[in-house]
């Protein structure tokens, strides 16, 4: 896999990178969480038009096509700017599952919606006692008619849940995990959204014979696929969040002064940054292992190449956000800087699709097999 960008990539990194830098100020991403629930319909319609939420959706679907590479390139960019945006969820994970494992009416009737932005999917599959782990369901599906399902059961840190149309929900069905859709306005479907440490929403379902739509009954390989898709994603967001941060550090340190210098001119503290620079470096780098390992036909190559990659990737961000608020001092402390946002955003790196535990778990397994 080629990694340097193509000038069809550096011109739409470029393009991202002005919009990002125009549209995403501190101040606006900090009033549309605290306004809009971190969700803002005129920015999601920009990302729709720029091509973002298409990226990976098929040509004939009304996107355009392009593989994990490609994806790296857009989400560092998005990660630069703590893009609140439910892209992760809806134009990755669930455009992974359905362009791979849906029937051709389903993908034919969602994945446009998808890459125009007109519908938000996210995906439902952790609850109160899963622990992480997709295979683990109570939930459960049963036939209803025909062609219809039901499923009862409970859902919980459904990520931007609060503001998806369509949910992508696992069940038991006959003694084997499936997905189903079900829609935000469903018969029986109780969503109750909230705020999460950093800036964005999550929520919790509750389903008493809701209406779904199957999706597919080899649920837990459709499943691991798109949670595999959205930590490559997300490790690449990461790399962007620190490369950022870095740059923030930079200039507080260059302009912050102690004993009459710069904090910038002591040893000490630049050796931290370029600790800061190395792990950046090496999340960047795992970014590009994990997108590797979503072209690979064998399911425990890719299943080894992603969570090292977000095994690494967690770690470097958690010392990235770590040292970037000591090196502000007492003002990384406060509310007032966006470092706050950064360290949380990149604190919660280790806990979202799966956490440290679980992806040395899963990559001990695929080296045995």
């Amino acid at each position: 896999m080629d990694f340097t960008y193509s000038e069809e990539q550096r011109m739409l990194a470029d393009s991202l990178r002005r919009f990002v830098e125009s549209e995403y100020s501190f101040e606006k991403r900090r009033r549309n969480a605290r306004e809009h629930g971190s969700f803002d319909r005129g920015i999601w319609s920009s990302l729709a038009e720029m091509g973002v939420l298409g990226l990976a959706v098929p040509a004939d679907h009304g996107g355009f096509g392009h593989g994990p590479a490609s994806q790296v390139v857009v989400q560092r960019e998005l990660g630069r700017a703590l893009v609140q945006e439910p892209v992760i969820p809806s134009g990755v994970i669930a455009t992974a599952i359905l362009a791979h494992h849906a029937p051709a009416a389903l993908q034919a009737e969602w994945l446009p919606a998808i890459a125009s932005g007109d519908k938000i999917f996210t995906l439902a599959y952790l609850e109160p006692d899963s622990r992480y782990r997709p295979e683990v369901a109570r939930t459960t599906a049963r036939k209803a008619g025909a062609d219809g399902y039901v499923l009862n059961g409970r859902k919980s840190v459904v990520w931007h849940g609060a503001a998806a149309d369509t949910y992508i929900v696992s069940a038991m069905l006959d003694g084997a995990l499936a997905l189903f859709l079900v829609s935000r306005d469903a018969k029986g479907l109780a969503v109750t959204g909230y705020p999460t440490m950093d800036r964005l929403s999550g929520a919790g379902l509750q389903l008493a014979d809701v209406p779904a739509t199957l999706v597919t009954t080899n649920g837990l390989e459709a499943l691991e696929l798109g949670l595999d898709h959205g930590v490559a994603a997300q490790c690449a967001a990461a790399a962007g969040a620190i490369e950022r941060l870095i740059e923030i550090t930079a200039e507080y340190l260059g302009t912050r002064k102690q004993f009459g210098k710069p904090l910038a001119s002591f040893q000490a503290l630049q050796h931290r940054v370029a600790d800061m620079l190395l792990q950046k470096e090496l999340a960047l780098s795992m970014a590009y292992v994990a997108a590797q390992g979503l072209d690979a036909t064998d399911a425990a190559e890719r299943r080894r190449k992603v969570s090292a990659a977000k095994v690494v990737t967690a770690k470097a961000a958690r010392f990235a956000g770590q040292q970037a608020v000591q090196l502000h001092g007492g003002m990384g402390m406060t509310d007032e800087l966006e470092v706050g946002d950064y360290f949380k955003a990149l604190t919660m790196v280790d806990v979202l699709l799966g956490d440290t535990d679980l992806h040395l778990e899963r990559y001990g397994e695929a080296m045995a097999a």
